[in-house]
C-alpha cells in the first residue's frame, strides 16, 4: 500500500493497562512487535490500510482518510483514491455510508449528490464505529474458533446495529463447576462390544434403549435419557453410540437479530431432522444460588438458567457468563430444537449433560431456537430454563413471533 521499509526482528511486548494508541506508539518507537495490538513484522515498518475513516474532494480529486493497521489514530493520513488498492474496504465504506443515510431516512435509501465535497461528521463517525465493530467481531470470531473443540466452525455477523462482542462472556466447551461442586464421577464400567449398534451396550446396562439409528438420528422419545459409550468402553471414536461427545458438526453463525432479541444463532448448512446440534453448557451452581441469580436476571429481562431436574432439583446450569454457542440461542414457542438428557462418563443422575437435537429439517440460514419451558415438540420431560417457583418472578415478554406464542418466557 505504501513505502516498504527494511524489516527487523523485534521482541514481543506485553500489553499493559494503557490506551491502544499509546501502546502502539511505544512499541513502534522501541521497534517491538506485538500481535495482540496489531503490530507485526509485516507492518512494523510497512503500512497497510486497516479501514477508511472519512472522505473529501479537493480540486476534483477524491481523498480518503486512512487508518493504518497497527498505527495509532494520530498517524491517520489523507490519501488520494488512485493510491488505494483496497476495493473491499472502499466497498465497505460505501455500504456503511449508504446504510447510515438509509437509517436516517427511516429505511428509505437515498443517493448522495455528486457535488458533495465532504461527509457530515455524523456520517464519518458512524463509518468509523462500524469499521471498529467489524474488526472487533472478527477478532471475537477468531477467538471463538480457537477455543471450540468441535468440528463445526463459528461465524459472527451484525448488520443490524453497532453492538460489539459481549464484554462479560467466556467461551467454554463443558460444564464449569462452581466452588464446592464436584463433577468428577467417572463411569466404573464400559462395554466390550465389537459393534455397539447390535450388541448389548451401555444403554442396555442402564435399562434404556440405544438412542440412535444407523443414520445417527435420535429415535427415542423426549424425556428418555441417552446413555452413550464412555472412556472405559473398548469401542473406538467411530462408534455409533458416540454422537453427543463428537460435538457440533455444523457451521453456525452468531448473528444480531432485527426484532429486538439481541444475539441469535442460525445454521449455515442444512440440518436433518432428529440430528444432534449442540450441547447446552455453563456454570453448574446449586438451585439455591440459581434462585438468587434468577431474581437478578428477571429484572434485566434475560434468562440463562437451566434446571438439571432429571431426577432431582439440586443443580442448575447458568450460561450467563460461561457457555458455548447455545448461550446465544433464542427461545421460541414453536422451536426447531429439542432437549435430551445425556450421560457419558459422569453417570450421576443429578448432573446430566444437556443436548439439543433438531425436531425437523432445518434449512441453511434458519435461526435455531428451543422452548425455554420445554413445552413444545411433544416434550414430556421436566427440564426447563428458569422456572423456579420459590418466589414470585418478574414475567419476561416473549418476542418469538410464533403463531403459537404464549406471550411470556416464564
Amino acid at each position: 500500500m505504501a513505502a516498504v521499509g527494511a524489516e527487523r526482528r523485534g521482541a514481543w511486548c506485553v500489553p499493559c493497562l494503557v490506551s491502544l494508541d499509546t501502546l502502539q506508539e511505544l512499541c513502534r518507537k522501541e521497534k517491538l512487535t506485538c500481535k495482540s495490538i496489531g503490530i507485526t513484522k509485516r507492518n512494523l515498518n510497512n503500512y497497510e490500510v486497516e479501514y477508511l475513516c472519512d472522505y473529501k474532494v479537493v480540486k476534483d480529486m477524491e481523498y480518503y482518510l486512512v487508518k493504518w493497521k497497527g498505527w495509532p489514530d494520530s498517524t491517520n493520513t489523507w490519501e488520494p483514491l488512485q493510491n488505494l488498492k483496497c476495493p473491499l474496504l472502499l466497498q465497505q465504506f460505501s455500504n456503511d455510508k449508504h446504510n447510515y443515510l438509509s437509517q436516517v431516512k427511516k429505511g428509505k435509501a437515498i443517493t448522495p449528490k455528486d457535488n458533495n465535497k465532504t461527509l457530515k461528521p455524523a456520517i464519518a463517525e458512524y463509518i468509523v464505529k462500524k469499521a471498529k465493530q467489524r474488526i472487533a467481531l472478527q477478532r471475537w470470531q477468531d477467538e471463538l474458533n480457537r477455543r471450540k473443540n468441535h468440528k463445526g466452525m463459528i461465524f459472527v455477523e451484525n448488520t443490524v446495529d453497532l453492538e460489539g462482542p459481549p464484554s462479560d462472556f467466556y467461551y467454554i466447551n463443558e460444564y464449569k463447576p462452581a466452588p464446592g461442586i464436584s463433577l468428577v464421577n467417572e463411569a466404573t464400567f464400559g462395554c466390550s462390544c465389537t459393534d455397539c449398534f447390535f450388541q448389548k451396550c451401555c444403554p442396555a446396562e442402564a435399562g434404556v434403549l440405544l438412542a440412535y439409528n444407523k443414520n445417527q438420528q435420535i429415535k427415542i422419545p423426549p424425556g428418555t435419557p441417552i446413555y452413550e459409550c464412555n472412556s472405559r468402553c473398548q469401542c473406538g471414536p467411530d462408534c455409533p453410540n458416540r454422537i453427543v461427545q463428537k460435538g457440533t458438526q455444523y457451521s453456525l453463525c452468531i448473528f444480531r437479530t432485527s426484532n429486538g432479541r439481541g444475539w441469535g444463532v442460525k445454521t449455515l448448512v442444512k440440518i436433518k431432522r432428529m440430528s444432534f446440534v449442540m450441547e447446552y453448557v455453563g456454570e453448574v451452581i446449586t438451585s439455591e444460588e440459581a434462585e438468587r441469580r434468577g431474581q437478578f436476571y428477571d429484572n434485566k429481562g434475560i434468562t440463562y438458567l437451566f434446571d438439571l431436574d432429571y431426577e432431582s432439583d439440586e443443580f442448575t446450569v447458568d450460561a450467563a457468563r460461561y457457555g458455548n454457542v447455545s448461550h446465544f440461542v433464542n427461545h421460541s414457542c414453536d422451536p426447531n430444537l429439542q432437549v435430551f438428557n445425556v450421560f457419558i462418563d459422569n453417570l450421576d443422575t443429578r448432573l446430566p449433560r444437556i443436548a439439543l437435537f433438531s425436531t425437523r429439517t432445518i434449512n441453511a440460514g434458519e435461526e435455531l431456537t428451543f422452548d425455554y419451558q420445554m413445552k413444545g415438540s411433544g416434550d414430556i420431560s421436566s427440564d426447563s430454563i428458569d422456572h423456579s417457583p420459590a418466589k414470585k418472578r418478574v414475567r419476561t415478554v416473549c418476542k418469538c413471533g410464533a403463531v403459537t406464542c404464549r406471550g411470556y418466557l416464564n
